[in-house]
C-alpha cells in the first residue's frame, strides 16, 4: 500500500513539475518576425551595376548614421567615407525591421552579421555596430583594446583594421533589450520618438508588436530608448539569386541562386499608365519570360497599384508575417515599389539565402522566428537606354528643349538617375573631350529639380 502511494505521490509531483513547465513555457514563449528588402540595379542586358543613388529615402533625424554613430564610434573600410550616398555598391539592404511579441517582459540579446556588406544605419542605439573603432578617451594613442567592442576579432590590430577586408567583420548587436508586451503598457507609445520629416520610417509601427527597450545610448538618457522594432540599413556587393534581362518588351528572369524563387512580380509603370504579372516559382536554374507591352497592355496606375498591393501582402502573409506586418511593410515601400516609374521584378528572397547572408543569433530562442526578404531588382530598360543616349547627343549640340527632356527623364529615373545616365554616356556618340561637360550638365539638371 505504502508503495502505491508513494508511486501515485510521485507521479503527482511528476505532472504538477510537468504542468508548472509548460505554464512556465507558456508564459516565456517569443515570437520574432523580420521583414526588409534587397535592391540592385540591372541594365538590360542583365548585367549587375554598381550604384549610388544620389538621393536616399529620407530617415527621421534620431536614426543613427556614420555621420552620428554615437557613443565615440568612427567607421572603418568602406564605411569611413561616413555618409551612405558616397558608396557606390551592387546592393542597398533597405529597411530591416524585427518585430518581437512576448507574453511577458522578456530580456533578449540579438546580434545580426553582415559578412559581405556595412550596416549604415540603425536604431535605436546598439551596444556593437562594426566594423568600427571606439576611442577609450580622446588622449589615447592605442585603440587595439577596443576593436573588439565593434565586433572585430580581438586578432585585429589597428593598422589591419583599416583594411577592406574587415568589411567581413560587420555585425549589429542588441544585448540586454528589454521586451514590453504593447498590450499591458499602452503608455509607452508616447515614449516613441517622433520627427517632423514624414519619413515611411513611421509606418512599420503599425502592428501589434511589443515595445523594445534600449540601454545602449549612453549615459545621456538613462532611461534608455524605445521603438516598437529594431532598426538597421546597409550596403553590400555581391550579386541577388535572380537575374534579369530585358529586350523591348519581353523581360527574362533566371535563378541563378541554390534554392527555390517565389512569388515575383513584373511591374512596369510608364507615366500615367502601368501593368505587372505574377510568376509564381523559378526553381534553381530555371528561366522564365514575361511579356510587359506597356504600350498595347497597360492599366491606369492607381488600378495597378491597388492590385499589387493585394497581391504583395497576400505573398507576404503567406510566407509567415502577420497580416499587420506585412500592410506595415507594403505601407513603407508603396510609393517607391509601386509608383516609381521604371521596370523592376519584386521577390521573395529564399530563408536559407537570408539566413546566409544575414546570419541572426538571439538569446533566449524564440519559439517562432520569421524572416521575410524582398528582392527588388531594378531595370534600366532598352526604352530608357535609348531615350537618354539621345538626349544626350541632343543636349551635347545645345538644342533648346535638350534640358526639359533631361530634367524629366531624370525626374522619372529617381534615385537610379545617376548610373542610368553614365551607362548612357559610355554607350552614347559622343567624344571624350565632351563627357565632362554632360556630368556637368547631369548636375545641373539634377540639382534644378531640387
Amino acid at each position: 500500500m505504502k508503495t502505491t502511494q508513494a508511486v501515485v505521490l510521485l507521479s503527482s509531483i511528476a505532472a504538477l513539475a510537468a504542468a508548472a513547465f509548460m505554464t512556465q513555457k507558456t508564459e516565456q514563449q517569443l515570437v520574432v518576425h523580420e521583414w526588409g528588402t534587397f535592391t540592385s540595379l540591372q541594365g538590360s542586358d542583365g548585367v549587375p551595376l554598381k550604384w549610388n543613388p544620389l538621393e536616399s529615402s529620407k530617415l527621421p533625424g534620431f536614426v543613427y548614421n556614420w555621420v552620428n554613430p554615437g557613443l565615440g564610434r568612427r567607421p572603418t573600410g568602406m564605411l569611413a567615407l561616413g555618409a551612405k550616398n558616397v558608396l557606390v555598391t551592387l546592393q542597398r539592404m533597405e529597411t530591416p525591421v524585427v518585430y518581437f511579441y512576448a507574453s511577458k517582459e522578456t530580456r533578449v540579446d540579438l546580434t545580426v552579421r553582415f559578412p559581405n556588406g556595412g550596416i549604415t544605419e540603425w536604431f535605436p542605439q546598439a551596444a556593437d555596430v562594426g566594423p568600427c573603432v571606439y576611442p577609450q578617451n580622446p588622449v589615447v594613442t592605442s585603440l587595439d583594446s577596443g576593436l573588439h567592442q565593434c565586433g572585430v576579432p580581438p586578432s585585429f590590430t589597428l593598422d589591419s583594421v583599416f583594411e577592406p577586408k574587415t568589411e567581413k567583420a560587420s555585425l549589429i548587436r542588441w544585448p540586454d533589450l528589454d521586451i514590453v508586451p504593447a498590450a499591458s503598457h499602452a503608455e509607452l507609445e508616447a515614449r516613441l520618438k517622433a520627427d517632423a520629416s514624414g519619413s515611411h520610417y513611421f509606418a512599420a509601427r503599425e502592428t501589434d508588436s511589443a515595445f523594445v527597450r534600449s540601454r545602449q545610448n549612453g549615459s545621456t538618457n538613462i532611461s534608455g530608448e524605445y521603438e516598437k522594432f529594431l532598426f538597421y540599413r546597409g550596403v553590400g556587393n555581391f550579386v541577388a539569386p535572380l537575374h534579369v534581362e530585358m529586350n523591348e518588351s519581353t523581360v527574362r528572369l533566371s535563378n541563378i541562386g541554390v534554392e527555390p524563387l517565389g512569388h515575383l512580380f513584373v511591374l512596369g509603370i510608364e507615366g500615367d499608365r502601368g501593368d505587372f504579372l505574377q510568376v509564381d516559382t523559378l526553381k534553381r536554374g530555371e528561366q522564365k519570360s514575361a511579356a510587359l507591352n506597356l504600350e498595347k497592355q497597360s492599366r491606369p496606375v492607381a488600378a495597378v497599384r491597388k492590385a499589387i498591393q493585394t497581391a504583395m501582402a497576400q505573398s507576404l502573409v503567406a510566407e509567415g508575417l502577420y497580416p499587420r506586418e506585412a500592410a506595415a511593410m507594403i505601407k513603407t515601400w508603396d510609393d517607391s515599389w509601386f509608383a516609381e516609374p521604371g521596370v523592376r521584378v519584386l521577390y521573395i528572397l529564399p530563408g536559407k539565402w537570408t539566413d546566409q547572408t544575414l546570419p541572426m543569433a538571439m538569446d533566449p530562442q524564440p519559439q517562432e522566428l520569421v524572416r521575410v526578404m524582398v528582392g527588388r531588382a531594378e531595370l534600366i530598360s532598352t526604352t530608357i537606354e535609348t531615350q537618354l543616349a539621345r538626349e544626350l547627343v541632343e543636349a551635347k549640340a545645345d538644342r533648346i528643349s535638350a534640358k526639359d527632356d533631361l530634367r524629366k527623364t531624370i525626374g522619372d529615373l529617381g534615385r537610379f538617375a545617376w548610373p542610368a545616365f553614365d551607362r548612357a554616356l559610355a554607350r552614347a556618340d559622343v567624344q571624350p573631350s565632351d563627357r565632362e561637360r554632360l556630368r556637368g550638365l547631369f548636375y545641373e539638371v539634377r540639382d534644378s529639380r531640387r
